[in-house]
């Protein structure tokens, strides 16, 4: 049953396969809650680690730690049965897959970070959901410390930068344009807001290796990356806002591949509409654009979401393969969710699409394929396989041991803060404060030895005076004496 160059997916009328050499065209994965969403996902991400391709998986609710741990009959019955009811039972195997833990607050695996310079402006400004006006600023502290070389890595970096672009705002406006104080203000508020929420444990330093993503154990199996998103659901701007990150990262590093053998890395983005909600048209446009130009790069990326409504069309319209479980209608507005689903697929005469995805069980998907020639298969009606890796997520003992035996331990866990943007403009206040204190010391000195010399001008004047008065009593007296005696001679 299973097939070289494909991953088994489960079976209805007949097998069905997601081909590893269209795997990079994309995915979706919907479904209500409780419909086998995340079963499926596992899946995939099984399939891809033993075909060698390494996985990025946002594990939203915290069940997928076990894949790294092989899966057991005890307690899971319906696990062999699926397996039967599939034929799948003489290769069904339990097993588990490399898998590094990671975490953007460092608490379930290892800190995962981004400096500011990466995530630059408009990402910054999506996070901090700033206005125009406010992004305008934000660009002009980003400018000068680029033309000052002016490293932005952490928070208080753009903390300091965005103080000294307000103090300077005079000396900056005719190059860079006008900064306003009460923007800056508005700016800092929200930084103090997102540090509140963890922001400062994701940027900084040591910044994330993207080729640490990327790798294989020593049996050829990619690995898994497990992102531990259940307390970073909680700051939903900061989920959404480092999964784009991550994606544009790669779109900028990785070099163009064409269409590989099988994907370079495969990401899974659980809860997708949170990339989307609330994004202003310039960042869909730029997820756009890197969904559409990524996959020349060997990158697979699959949206798991409730209803693929919930995704922008021309997103949707990239996503070739598919798998929707069962969504409920209840509601005219869920009705014509479930109408546009039904006419995403390719028709299967055997059964009516739109019904089929109201009446579909737990487990159970309609599937549709990317064929060699990029071709969408016809929907089938499908039974998804059983995962082998283990169901339950792993007890906080387990999980300590596995992180333990982590290629990367050490390398990510402690911070650095190295001299940065926050450094320099503090050594140049305090050299210029230095300066100020030097001149103001010399000014007081220069005062106190005025008044000496106003003294001694102010003696000298008065001398002066007394001697010109002096001199004019004595000149008077001695024309009287004069004037007396000529006066005297000439009787």
């Amino acid at each position: 049953m299973l097939e070289k160059g494909k991953i088994y997916l489960g079976k209805g009328d007949a097998a069905q396969y997601l081909d590893l050499k269209i795997a990079n065209r994309h995915g979706l994965i919907a479904g209500a809650t409780g419909t086998g969403k995340t079963v499926t996902l596992r899946n995939l991400a099984e399939g891809f680690s033993a075909a060698g391709v390494p996985v990025f998986v946002a594990d939203v609710k915290g069940d997928l730690t076990g894949i790294s741990t092989a899966g057991r009959h005890d307690g899971k019955p319906f696990l062999a049965k699926r397996a039967e009811a599939i034929g799948f039972s003489d290769q069904y195997q339990f097993s588990g897959f490399p898998t590094l833990y990671w975490d953007l607050f460092g608490e379930q695996g290892h800190p995962t970070r981004a400096t500011v310079s990466e995530m630059g402006p408009m990402m910054l400004a999506r996070l901090l959901d700033l206005t125009d006006a406010q992004e305008g600023v934000l660009n002009v502290a980003f400018s000068v410390a680029d033309d000052e070389q002016l490293m932005l890595l952490d928070l208080k970096d753009l903390r300091a930068m965005l103080t000294f672009v307000a103090d300077h705002a005079k000396d900056l406006r005719d190059t860079y344009g006008n900064v306003s104080s009460s923007s800056v203000g508005a700016i800092q508020r929200d930084l103090l807001v997102l540090e509140n929420q963890g922001a400062e444990h994701f940027l900084g330093e040591p910044a994330l290796d993207l080729n640490d993503f990327i790798r294989s154990d020593f049996s050829g199996h990619g690995v898994v990356n497990l992102l531990a998103a259940n307390k970073l659901m909680q700051s939903p701007k900061l989920y959404a806002t480092f999964l784009l990150w991550l994606l544009s990262e790669l779109f900028e590093e990785l070099p163009e591949i064409g269409d590989p053998d099988k994907p370079k890395i495969v990401f899974f983005f659980d809860e997708a509409h949170l990339l989307f909600d609330d994004a202003p048209d310039a960042l869909v446009d730029k997820i756009t654009q890197v969904v559409r130009l990524i996959r020349s790069k060997g990158v697979g990326v699959y949206f798991i979401t409730q209803n693929p409504a919930d995704i922008p069309d021309d997103v949707l319209g990239q996503l070739g393969n598919r798998i929707q479980h069962a969504l409920r209608a209840y509601t005219p507005k869920e009705r014509k969710a479930i109408k546009a689903a039904a006419e995403s697929f390719r028709e299967n005469p055997s059964f009516k699409t739109e019904t089929a995805i109201t009446e579909l069980g737990i487990g159970e998907a309609l599937v549709s394929t990317l064929g060699p020639d990029g071709v969408p298969s016809v929907v089938e009606r499908t039974l998804i396989r059983p995962p082998s890796s283990q169901l339950d997520p792993l007890t906080p003992e387990a999980l300590t041991e596995v992180r333990g035996r982590s290629p990367l331990k050490g390398k990510y866990d402690t911070m650095v803060d190295r001299e940065s943007a926050y450094e320099l403009l503090q050594a140049r206040a305090e050299e210029q404060a230095k300066r100020k204190a030097e001149q103001a010391k010399v000014d007081e000195e220069e005062e106190a030895r005025e008044p000496k010399r106003r003294g001694r001008r102010g003696d000298s004047l008065w001398e002066a005076a007394a001697k010109s008065v002096v001199r004019s009593a004595g000149r008077q007296i001695a024309r009287r004496l004069i004037r007396g005696l000529l006066g005297s001679l000439l009787r």
